[in-house]
């Protein structure tokens, strides 16, 4: 029984570090599996990673020009707070759309008006690009 319990917490302790290691093959399948019909309304950094490549997802960085000039998530799309409301045409209803900003405040206040507007599939990313620098993810300038 002593066996069979320490082989467990072994296996148990190799899948928590693999889960824990970044972007691997491993992890890679995860964005297959992540639902986005289903996301809650306050997504973390890795699952917003799992799902910036997708078709179907628009990733939205609502932080000012410089800001993003300073450090940005791969592939995102700029459009600064102030022009949310000037170009809400540009925001599409058919995708997943994910806000994110420098620590959160502005992105969950676009999640806010984005829903008073209609928009049903929005999304905050929790901590933005400070959470998502955190957790490792890749950035560029």
């Amino acid at each position: 029984m002593k066996r069979f319990l320490s082989l467990f917490f072994l296996i148990l302790l190799a899948l928590t570090l693999a889960a824990c290691g970044g972007q691997s093959a491993a992890s890679s399948s995860v964005t297959t599996a992540v639902d986005v019909k289903n996301l809650p309304p306050l997504i973390d950094a890795q699952t917003a990673n799992a799902l910036r490549t997708r078709s179907d997802v628009l990733m939205l960085d609502v932080r000012e020009k410089w800001e993003y000039a300073q450090g940005h998530i791969p592939g995102i799309t700029l459009l600064p707070m102030a022009e949310v409301p000037n170009r809400l045409s540009e925001i599409p209803h058919d995708k997943t759309v994910i806000v994110t900003c420098h620590s959160g405040n502005r992105s969950s206040q676009v999640v806010a008006y984005l829903r008073q507007q209609g928009f049903t599939n929005i999304h905050d990313m929790q901590g933005g690009i400070a959470a998502w620098e955190k957790a490792g993810l890749p950035v560029e300038q």
